[in-house]
């Protein structure tokens, strides 16, 4: 018979405010692999949880850098190299005329390299977690904050992890399967 594995401990909390005080001691405490369930967004849990800045959003500079260099490049490549064709004495490029483009592959590799970038970054998709396994999972997406505490953090210990969420305000705490 295969032996259960333990992926961590979850703890619910009552309310935010609980909550960011219970992040923050975790983050204090010096937890490294733990993280927050909350079914709606929680102004400023990223400082508790001492999460540094999203590394999105150089994605989509590289993506919209991209996108604008390639819809300039077409622009010249077809009216100045490929097909150069003189029509009511302008030039063969402007950057006036090809402006529709390069905004439009601007704003379009902008926004698929932002998406790329969440994807792969969060390391998803991801069809399945071990935090899905709690008993009441579905009442994260309603109305429960919980904190989970992996057992692959260096400090987990599975009792001394018990006791601190219990002391730092955790209610129904479960143990997790891998």
């Amino acid at each position: 018979m295969a032996e259960n594995i333990t992926f961590g401990l979850a703890a619910d909390f009552e309310n935010p405010h609980t909550l960011m005080k219970a992040a923050k001691r975790c983050r204090d405490k010096g937890f490294k692999s733990w993280d927050v369930i909350t079914p709606f967004p929680v102004h400023g849990l990223e400082e508790a949880m001492g999460l540094k800045r999203s590394r999105v959003p150089f994605f989509t500079f590289i993506g919209g850098a991209t996108g604008f260099i390639t819809g300039t490049f077409i622009a010249w490549y077809m009216n100045a190299f490929d097909y150069p064709l003189i029509v009511g004495g302008k030039p063969l490029f402007s950057p006036v005329f090809p402006f529709p483009v390069m905004y439009e592959l601007t704003i379009l590799l902008a926004a698929l390299s932002t998406i790329a970038g969440m994807f792969i970054l969060n390391g998803l998709p991801r069809h399945y977690h071990p935090v899905m396994k709690a008993k009441d999972f579905a009442a994260t997406t309603d109305d429960t904050l919980r904190i989970t505490i992996e057992s692959s953090d260096p400090l987990y210990d599975s009792e001394k992890t018990r006791v601190f969420l219990q002391e730092i305000g955790g209610t129904n705490i479960q143990e997790l399967e891998d």
